[in-house]
């Protein structure tokens, strides 16, 4: 009998684009070969609990789909039709057309755009050093964060809250507006220990009934959009009722008396005809926060992507301003930790290079700017070059058809850097293989946790992958900026001299010890000594136009949105799309459980388990409709038309979705669409207030039978 020898185990940290940047610990088989990845036990907030989409991450690294060798375009645009090419010429070739491309229409034709694909530190942000010290366009991030980080920061002034490792002590635990048993699985992991060894109560706020809404023990489903309605009724509630703390009010806060005023009209029966929520339920919800002072408040992000979004975060992370909350171990409103870590990325980043006159083009918008939209070219010249590294924006971004429609310019050159042929990937002139996570040197940090986690490169490339950073360099070299600062550097030096400048242990040290707690104190974590302000108070009114944060807009660019009619307390803000007779459903596009934004959708396990792309209805709005489970169904807007599957949603009670209220999960490929266009044709590009960011759950559609269906049913 042959035993089997133990595999050996290397140690990371999750790149993906989720809060949690789990701790990991990989079995690596051989120099090539990986087998299970776990989650570190010994990590005091992964707690040896991972996703399972990253468990089976054998099947990303080994995929027999991978990119392996540089490949040109043969033929049309988006034909298919490709054939291999050296790493020298194909970089020489870019380099070649960036430089015919600057000379046509200046630096600021070429757009080097990116994003989250990784969120390593020296392997996602070193483009910047390339786009600074050539002058490309800047790229104005506003996919994910800007809503979100803005309205949280409305109240507290900073990017910190309690540590996430105490929802464990708490005795309520309010999961609001993020599916955590799918996306932030330690979430779940904390919050199950509360329950068990304290009692706590587990409530999830969501629009539908989520994995999360499942396992909690009271599940609050309202219409998108409407947090800050319910929030509004809540705190009504705690003022009415006496269950709010005057004694924190006073000490801490900015116009508690002003806000029990302004609350006096927003009762439980007016946020009921808003939010779809049942009175009983909102007051029910009211008491339980109001007698549990313990109450742990993890504000996630989906239900900030919304037009409205920025004021229903603020308005829910109100609450806890309200009872006190802040003041006890397991209390508290948390949203984000990325304001802790002090992490020196200037080297990385090239800021030094950084010129304040060079235009910013908003990510979200790529389909106006690759189209020639010149209010979101800022009247300058057309993008005629682009660099794309860690995002697949022709699945991703907003108003998918002009994204294509801008992609297919033949005036256009369009090189990626990618793992996969992605939708993106299939549009360019030239596709570059990319190393994963375990194939490269990097570090991360967790915006929902506390630790800054080295990621040491575990196993050899495959094929012939690159890292982003050789891309980098060797253009640098070519295009005349590689002799400047931060080129030509080892991702293992950039993270080295990182660490130096931030006053953190180096490489080796932090190989060794793997990661490196940063959570503030508890009187910090938790404001005690005062709140991010000149006079320390959480600011329940709120000056929008002056408002800070990391995603605030450049001065050139101005604040985005309808930003003067914000409202200064916290308040249902009626902005968003509204369902109107031509469109009479509202649709929120959420993360399916096997994906992670566009990634995973390649992997079999994942695609097996998600099927297709579905559409989730009440069964009284699918019978109205005359829908059976299972049905095609014709979905869209001005924006487009797609074709999804019906899946009608039988949930009771409060889980129950709100009528009018459809989701459909993802993100597929476009290619798992009839018709070949994804779901984001639907989804629009507006710049939400006052920092902008993509309104991705803010859609009306209307909804019809298929014609085959509607045949079959007359």
């Amino acid at each position: 009998m042959t035993l089997r020898a133990t595999p050996q185990i290397g140690h990371s940290a999750c790149p993906h684009d989720c809060p949690s940047t789990c701790a990991l610990d990989v079995e690596i088989l051989d120099s090539h070969t990986i087998g299970r990845i776990r989650g570190a036990k010994d990590n005091s907030y992964t707690a040896g609990v991972i996703c399972a989409k990253v468990a089976r991450y054998a099947e990303r690294v080994h995929h027999p789909d991978r990119l392996l060798k540089p490949l040109i375009r043969k033929g049309a645009k988006g034909g298919g039709e490709w054939q291999e090419i050296s790493w020298a010429d194909a970089l020489d070739l870019t380099a070649e057309k960036f430089l015919k491309a600057e000379e046509k229409y200046g630096s600021e034709t070429v757009w080097p755009y990116y994003y989250a694909g990784t969120m390593g530190l020296a392997q996602r942000d070193s483009i910047n050093r390339l786009r600074y010290a050539k002058k490309y366009s800047n790229m104005f991030s506003s996919f994910c964060t800007n809503l979100a980080w803005t309205g949280y920061m409305a109240g507290t002034g900073a990017l910190r809250g309690p540590d996430p490792r105490e929802i464990a002590k708490s005795d309520c635990v309010v999961i609001w507006g993020t599916n955590a048993a799918a996306t932030q699985v330690n979430v779940m992991t904390h919050a199950a220990r509360a329950r068990k060894e304290r009692g706590a109560k587990i409530v999830a706020i969501d629009v539908y009934e989520t994995a999360t809404v499942r396992q909690a023990d009271i599940g609050i489903v309202l219409k998108p959009g409407t947090d800050g309605a319910f929030s509004c009724a809540v705190m009504h509630v705690l003022f009415r009722d006496g269950l709010a703390d005057w004694d924190y009010l006073n000490r801490y806060t900015d116009a508690p008396k002003e806000l029990e005023q302004h609350l006096q009209s927003r009762t439980p029966q007016w946020a009921e005809a808003i939010t779809g929520v049942c009175v009983e339920d909102i007051e029910a919800f009211a008491r339980l926060v109001g007698t549990t002072k313990r109450t742990y408040f993890r504000l996630g992000y989906g239900f900030s992507r919304q037009r409205n979004g920025s004021v229903n975060m603020h308005a829910a992370s109100c609450i806890a301003a309200v009872t006190g909350a802040w003041t006890l171990e397991g209390g508290g409103a948390f949203h984000s930790n990325s304001g802790i870590f002090g992490m020196d990325k200037s080297e990385i980043e090239g800021s030094a290079f950084a010129d304040p006159s060079i235009r910013a083009l908003d990510q979200s918008k790529i389909g106006r700017v690759l189209t020639g939209d010149a209010q979101a070219l800022y009247s300058g010249v057309p993008v005629t070059a682009m660099l794309i590294q860690n995002t697949n924006p022709a699945n991703v971004a907003p108003e998918q058809r002009l994204v294509h429609q801008g992609f297919m310019r033949d005036d256009l050159f369009t090189v990626v850097h990618e793992q996969f042929m992605t939708d993106t990937a299939k549009m360019a002139d030239l596709v570059l293989p990319a190393t994963m996570f375990l194939e490269h040197d990097d570090i991360y940090r967790g915006g929902g946790q506390q630790h800054v986690l080295l990621g040491a490169k575990l196993i050899e490339a495959a094929g012939e992958a690159r890292e982003n950073l050789y891309v980098l360099n060797e253009l640098a070299n070519r295009l005349g900026v590689g002799h400047m600062a931060g080129f030509n550097l080892s991702a293992r030096q950039l993270v080295d001299n990182l660490l130096t400048k931030s006053n953190m242990p180096d490489f080796e040290t932090m190989r060794q010890q793997r990661w490196l707690d940063k959570q503030p104190d508890f009187e910090t974590s938790h404001y005690l000594n005062g709140f991010a302000w000149p006079d320390g108070k959480f600011r329940f009114r709120v000056d929008w136009q002056k408002q800070t944060s990391p995603d605030r807009p450049p001065q050139a660019m101005g604040l985005q949105g309808p930003f003067a009619d914000m409202p200064e307390f916290p308040d249902y803000w009626e902005v968003n799309e509204q369902a109107d007779p031509q469109h009479p459903f509202k649709l929120t596009t959420s993360p399916a459980h096997n994906f992670l934004n566009s990634s995973f959708s390649e992997t079999p396990t994942s695609l097996a388990k998600e099927v297709r792309p579905q559409l989730l209805i009440r069964d009284d709005d699918a019978a109205e409709l005359g829908l059976a489970d299972g049905a095609r169904v014709e979905i869209g807007n001005e924006r487009g038309a797609l074709v999804l599957y019906v899946k009608i949603q039988l949930a009771g009670g409060a889980k129950k979705l709100r009528r009018g209220v459809v989701v459909s999960e993802g993100l597929f490929p476009n290619s798992s669409f009839e018709g070949g266009e994804g779901i984001n044709i639907l989804t629009g590009a507006d710049a939400a207030a006052p920092h902008g960011g993509a309104a991705f759950h803010d859609i009306k559609v209307w909804i019809r039978p298929c014609e085959d269906q509607a045949a079959q049913a007359a």
